[in-house]
């Protein structure tokens, strides 16, 4: 068959990498050498202090600031960040949630900056402007933890800037429904698809009962909404997942909305492929599983992926470097300009396979979604705790399977004997670094900043929020108001804290299924009932029963490994204390020392596992409780972990150290040990 020229080439998606870390400089000269390499799209990603709403000097900030994302404090480091790089001609992706609004607030007004410097009209440069705003709440509650308001606000936020944006940035996507964290919580395919659409349907509800849309306009905003899936490996089972998004988002918008436009219609959605699914052990293996991954939203041309960033092979080590962003954009571009993907038709219609997993697939996301409306819709099944137990069960039994061999991880549970990998050859320079100077230069910045302003305009910016915040009023409009008068992301959300008050999630841990513990059965089931005698065993030496603190040091939300601790020790017989997310080292020390507890295990996936975990045990000391050990898990490269043993901690446990229950014999041995009791196996 000749080389076809002729046949027309679908479009390729937009193409990005998730990208931002120490400051909005060092970020802005990464986003222009990525553009310069080929990227079409720009995916920012914040620091944790920026997503949950402080300022780079407050407490909780502390390790946090420049580790997972870049700080944005306010509108200087708005400017600073897309300085040089035209935003009327960006597509520009924001994973930002709970601040959602403050972040694309201070994002039109750089727009608008930008227009009046080159003599430009505002509001045309406003239309022209493309791009996302992650802006879910509902998964924050439920998988990575940076919400800030209770739900009902935090509804009303994502209400209030939907409405403002469909009017004044028509081409700007205001929420991306994102069921990629719901995946990395354990969320199977009906779950993810379930799940994510409930949040749509909450959303599109709540927008519609506002009144702040005309009727005749409401396609407008359902033409608007897009999705941020997750891909696994099983690339065949989460293409036929994308097509079950696709008829079911066809099906809701039109019949419950009653959409007549099959273009407002369409599900439109980006991915970024599994980072759950990489390991740590043989990270080399994370290259082709991301190119797999990568098929599964890709060869399906009626449910391909609009815009796709990619992990990079490390990023179970540590923070990638730009050599291995490269590598992961590259990824794309091959797939997308050198094979003949983009030239076909959908190459799977009329599969028996492919229509059979859909349909399948269908048929369980729609129980499930009126299973959830029938509870009153997804806020009522956030508030309930009822969708974080069955994410926390599902991951559970994810991880059963996985330590009895049932589901294969090359690397991880079979073909484990290796080589020494040359990618690793460099050591701690295999992964990038943040300096411990980049926080101290950004709290000496945000403190230059707040003394450099006109404090009465800040003043008067802040209480017309407050004040809207307490009518019905749209908040879009005070916080621009905000943004121009240079408030910073901690000021504006403390005024709508004041307001709307803070809330704490539901952990799912304590009503979750026991199905990867307790109920496990064969050679898993044995090895958890020995470790299960050792508990008791150990209790009994000690007069008590064996008590365990699992702690959320800093602004770290990412709380999976940690509710898999819980249920596992649970399960085993320990009294379990787990308080949530976004603790202090100080709260965590009070609460191990008020529950008089054996150990305290702390789970730290941000980077910022220096600064905090040392908190805690010099913390412990301070209170008279300095014989109580401490653990910790986490992305913890090996230099750092010794550093920890050095300063005190029993243990380290990273990725590579999947083995619940040989980790909870581990922390037997380390409550014995720190008693003064010998060491026994069995």
């Amino acid at each position: 068959m000749p080389y076809p020229t002729d046949r027309e080439r679908d479009r390729p998606w937009v193409m990005r990498t998730y990208a931002g870390h120490s400051s909005a400089a060092a970020s802005n000269a990464l986003y222009r050498r990525n553009l310069a390499k080929g990227q079409t799209g720009l995916s920012v990603a914040f620091d944790l202090p920026t997503q949950t709403g402080y300022d780079p000097d407050h407490e909780l900030a502390r390790g946090e600031v420049g580790k997972v994302g870049v700080p944005v404090s306010h509108i200087g480091d708005m400017r600073q960040l897309f300085d040089q790089i035209p935003l009327a001609e960006a597509n520009t992706s924001m994973t930002i949630n709970a601040t959602a609004m403050w972040l694309f607030a201070l994002y039109v007004t750089v727009a608008g900056e930008q227009a009046e410097q080159a003599g430009l009209d505002r509001g045309e440069v406003l239309a022209k402007l493309a791009g996302t705003t992650q802006n879910d709440i509902i998964k924050e509650y439920l998988s990575r933890g940076t919400y800030v308001f209770p739900p009902g606000p935090s509804l009303r936020l994502i209400t209030d800037m939907v409405t403002w944006a469909v009017v004044n940035v028509p081409k700007w996507n205001p929420i991306n429904i994102c069921s990629y964290h719901l995946q990395e919580a354990g969320a199977t395919p009906v779950q993810e698809v379930a799940y994510a659409l409930c949040t749509a349907i909450a959303v599109l509800d709540a927008v519609r009962d506002s009144g702040q849309v005309p009727e005749d306009r409401f396609g407008d905003v359902v033409g608007r909404i897009s999705f941020f899936v997750n891909a696994g490996v099983r690339f065949v089972e989460e293409m036929c997942k994308l097509r079950a998004f696709a008829a079911l988002w066809d099906e809701i918008t039109r019949e419950r909305y009653g959409v007549t436009q099959a273009r407002q219609r369409r599900f439109r959605y980006g991915v970024q492929v599994n980072s759950l699914g990489l390991t740590e052990a043989q990270p080399e293996n994370n290259v082709q599983r991301i190119v797999l991954e990568m098929l599964g939203v890709t060869l399906s041309r009626s449910a391909r992926a609009r815009a796709v960033q990619l992990p990079a092979w490390n990023e179970a080590l540590g923070l990638p470097r730009p050599w291995d962003q490269q590598w992961a954009l590259r990824m794309q571009q091959v797939l997308a300009y050198e094979t003949d993907l983009l030239e076909y038709e959908d190459i799977f219609d009329g599969s028996r396979v492919v229509e059979s997993l859909v349909d399948e697939i269908v048929r369980g996301a729609r129980a499930e979604i009126d299973r959830v409306q029938a509870m009153g819709g997804a806020v009522a099944a956030v508030e309930s705790g009822y969708m974080k137990s069955e994410l926390v069960t599902s991951l559970a039994e994810r991880r059963r399977r996985i330590e009895a061999g049932e589901d294969v991880v090359v690397g991880v549970n079979r073909f484990t004997s290796t080589e020494p990998s040359p990618l690793q050859t460099d050591g701690a320079s295999s992964v990038e670094t943040v300096d411990p100077e980049v926080e101290r230069r950004a709290v000496r910045a945000v403190l230059a900043w707040r003394a450099g302003r006109d404090h009465s305009t800040v003043d008067a910016a802040l209480s017309a929020l407050r004040n809207a915040a307490k009518t019905g009023a749209n908040l879009v409009e005070p916080t621009l108001v905000c943004a121009r008068a240079g408030v910073t992301t901690g000021e504006w959300a403390a005024a709508l804290r004041e307001v709307f008050g803070e809330y704490r999630a539901p952990t799912g841990v304590t009503s979750a299924s026991a199905s990867g513990g307790a109920g496990a059965s064969g050679a898993a089931g044995a090895e958890l009932a020995v470790v299960r005698e050792r508990v008791r065993r150990t209790g009994a030496e000690l007069g008590e029963r064996l008590r365990i603190l699992v702690g959320k040091p800093g602004l770290d939300g990412h709380s999976n490994g940690a509710e898999q601790v819980a249920v596992r020790a649970r399960d085993v017989g320990f009294e379990v204390v787990y308080q949530g997310i976004r603790l202090t080292p100080g709260q965590i020390v009070a609460a191990a020392v008020q529950e008089d507890v054996h150990v305290v295990g702390l789970s730290v996936l941000s980077g910022s596992h220096l600064e905090v975990v040392p908190a805690v045990v010099a913390g412990l000391r301070a209170a008279g409780a300095g014989d109580v050990p401490v653990i910790v898990g986490g992305i913890i490269p090996g230099e750092d972990a010794a550093v920890l043993r050095e300063q005190g901690v029993a243990r380290v446990f990273t990725p590579k150290d999947y083995e619940l229950t040989q980790i909870m014999a581990e922390i037997v041995d380390v409550v014995r040990e720190a008693n003064n009791l010998p060491v026994e196996r069995g």
